[in-house]
């Protein structure tokens, strides 16, 4: 195998890719399907924007491994990324049979879900959220509203009380902070939250994540058990926020779009599609190392090398699909839930979540609209993810009279919480 001088790594984080991640990626397809990234300062990896390559990498096994654990020495500790590359034991640094036996407990319990049970429960939330901000005439739907709803809900699945909720959301915003006090802080909350959790479920089982966990028959230890619940709301969150928040800002901005909210031109599904193949929620991640030395689709990459996925560059790749947005809708082939043996195990539960809180705002809220143009929309900073800093919209308030303002947007009564399916 012949080494070739290494291509200059391209920055992927930073304002100039944070303000046009499409073009880094463009820069990094001139290296080829694997070029050179800059994810941190100082930290460089491999990274596949070919989504053929991807889809070979995702599905090949005997090759590449997901422990990161002879690696993470390459990260500084204070670095924002330590907390997703990390090694946990728990299915997403795990291998072979003990993945497959890990990620069984996680499809199994979450097959256990009724969909109709967590579709109410989202509304249930969502009615909460809006009843907070209605009266206002204006939102930002990424802080009160995207941001919120998935953590209420996985806090309920898992079977804690709602007022837990919101612990919950600043352990897990403060984990992935830029500051290190904030992140020692997030971290030792979310050891609280955990440990509070654990403790109430062992001492009496629910129809809950946490419980299904426990008593699963593959014997998962309490350190285990805990180890997937982190997974599921690291995993989890931040991806179904930036999913909610993408789809309302492209049906928001979209002329396709503008009638729907009244008319049903376009349903929800459609938008969810077209932001999972062009705002893909999770933009570069999926960490790979090969086992040994391996020529990778023109790449020569080392053993224990570094190989991330991007999932917004695969999908914008010409082989991914053809580039017209009408033929992607309907289209699951993306890779915003990734691919093969670690497909996200709570894919269907995720969309059906953006959906049933998408459908309930623009139900509740049928003029709203932004209140800045599109191009003025920002995204946070970092290699991770695509998320928007805020996502200003405005709308006729409500009247406290107003029969939305106590229950559904129809004026029926509210979703009742749902306590004998999916929380204690």
């Amino acid at each position: 195998m012949t080494a070739t001088p290494p291509a200059v790594p391209v920055r992927i984080h930073g304002p100039e890719h944070d303000a046009d991640p499409g073009r880094s990626y463009e820069l990094l397809r001139l290296q080829g399907p694997v070029g050179l990234a800059e994810i941190s300062p100082g930290v460089v990896v491999h990274l596949v924007t070919d989504y053929r390559a991807a889809l070979d990498l995702l599905h090949d096994t005997e090759t590449w491994s997901k422990d990161t654990r002879q690696w993470m020495n390459q990260v500084p500790p204070d670095s924002p990324l330590m907390p997703h590359v990390q090694w946990r034991p728990s299915l997403f640094f795990a291998d072979g049979s003990h993945h497959a036996h890990l990620r069984s407990v996680i499809t199994d319990s979450f097959n256990l879900l009724d969909p109709h049970d967590v579709r109410n429960l989202t509304f249930r939330y969502a009615d909460t959220l809006l009843q907070q901000f209605a009266k206002d005439g204006e939102v930002d739907l990424v802080a009160q509203y995207a941001q919120q709803i998935p953590l209420m809900v996985f806090n309920a699945l898992f079977g804690m009380p709602d007022e837990y909720a919101p612990r919950l959301m600043e352990a897990l915003t403060g984990m992935v902070s830029s500051d290190p006090e904030r992140m020692a802080e997030g971290a030792q909350s979310l050891n609280e939250y955990l440990t509070s959790l654990y403790a109430a479920k062992a001492q009496q089982r629910g129809q809950d994540l946490t419980s299904w966990f426990i008593d699963h028959p593959n014997g998962l230890s309490p350190e285990d058990v805990l180890q997937q619940v982190i997974i599921v709301f690291g995993a989890g969150n931040e991806p179904l926020t930036n999913l909610i928040a993408s789809t309302l800002a492209r049906m928001l901005s979209d002329d396709r779009y503008f009638g729907s909210l009244t008319s049903g031109s376009l349903p929800i599904q459609h938008a969810i599609d077209e932001a999972l193949w062009n705002d893909s929620p999770l933009a570069n991640y999926s960490l790979h190392f090969p086992r040994y030395d391996v020529e990778f689709y023109g790449a020569v990459i080392r053993a224990g090398a570094p190989v991330m996925v991007s999932y917004a560059a695969a999908n914008s790749c010409p082989h991914s699909n053809p580039p017209n947005e009408d033929h992607r809708s309907g289209n699951k082939a993306h890779l915003a839930f990734a691919a093969g043996p670690h497909t996200c195990p709570a894919r269907s539960t995720a969309v059906l979540v953006a959906t049933a809180a998408i459908e309930r705002l623009t139900a509740y809220l049928p003029d709203i609209k932004l209140a800045v143009p599109p191009a003025e929309l920002a995204y946070r900073g970092g290699p991770i993810y695509r998320s928007l800093t805020a996502l200003p919209a405005r709308f006729t308030p409500l009247h406290p009279a107003d029969p939305r303002r106590h229950g559904s947007p129809s004026g029926q009564r509210p979703a009742e919480p749902v306590t004998d399916r999916v929380s204690a």
